[in-house]
């Protein structure tokens, strides 16, 4: 049990960050991110036995933060872009640098990505190694590269785009 717990504390110190910048990019909210990434290691913990070494550990774990994300934007039935976007720009309270209003502005932009693309991007953005990126959207390799240089695209559109409003 003690092996447990350290594996555990391991998993969640070095996953956890990226765990929460997943879960943002799906919820454009720091409180619902908090609370999606808690869910996440919830469900890491109680499954932890179940872990077959077929994957790395943070694949797994990035599967899991996938799913908890997706169920909750359906339960939740927040999909509406809109309304993402409206807290993303409410949640900077003080007077914004210009580099805040840069990263509200491209999460505001990857909220409007097709799930697929969010989970794609972010973890290109967590610097995740294309191999595991591939295995969390089971697509080879060569495909992936070709979905990321076609995000980048239409993210660089969407940016643009909202950049002028």
């Amino acid at each position: 049990m003690r092996d447990q717990r350290q594996l555990f504390q391991q998993l969640f110190e070095k996953n956890s960050k990226k765990v929460y910048h997943l879960c943002y990019g799906y919820t454009g909210d720091s409180d619902s991110a908090n609370d999606l990434m808690q869910e996440t290691f919830i469900k890491v913990w109680q499954n932890l036995d179940t872990f077959r070494n077929e994957s790395q550990f943070s694949t797994w774990i990035y599967r899991i933060a996938v799913n908890t994300c997706l169920s909750y934007l359906r339960t939740a039935k927040r999909r509406t872009t809109d309304e993402l976007n409206d807290n993303i720009i409410e949640n900077y309270a003080e007077e914004p640098s210009e580099k805040q209003e840069q990263i509200a502005l491209l999460y505001k932009s990857i909220s409007q990505l097709d799930e697929n693309e969010r989970i794609i991007i972010t973890m290109v953005l967590d610097e995740i190694p294309y191999p595991e990126i591939a295995e969390v959207a089971g697509i080879s390799e060569g495909n992936l590269r070709v979905k990321i240089h076609r995000i980048k695209h239409k993210l660089t559109e969407i940016y643009n785009s909202n950049e002028r409003l």
